[in-house]
């Protein structure tokens, strides 16, 4: 790929998303177009519910609940409220070596 090849690659592209029924042409790079492209499905899952909850009425209004929500979130995973990556790892060890455990057991019965 030439120097000119990754630049236009890099270069943000115009791209139509659609958030609680509602376009929007958005700037981003083919690099970052999936990622994109999934923060835009959660954030209109996000809107859609509480939309459904019927509490927050306007567009503005559940997009600002949305935000505040998404945020929050984050900053609970920044705080270690959320999911802990350690911990999974260790409980997937000893998962894997449960089940190596039983597979061993197995194969002496056959």
């Amino acid at each position: 790929m030439s120097a000119n090849d990754k630049r236009a690659a890099g270069a943000a592209k115009p791209i139509e998303v659609t958030v609680l029924g509602r376009s929007y042409t958005v700037s981003c790079s083919d690099a970052e177009r999936d990622a994109l492209l999934q923060a835009v499905a959660y954030l209109d899952g996000k809107m859609a519910e509480i939309k459904k909850a019927g509490k927050v009425a306007g567009t503005e209004r559940i997009a600002v609940t949305a935000a505040l929500n998404i945020a929050h979130e984050l900053l609970s995973m920044r705080l270690g409220e959320g999911f802990d990556v350690g911990e999974a790892r260790r409980r997937i060890v000893d998962i894997e070596a449960k089940l190596e455990a039983a597979l061993a057991k197995q194969e002496k019965l056959f």
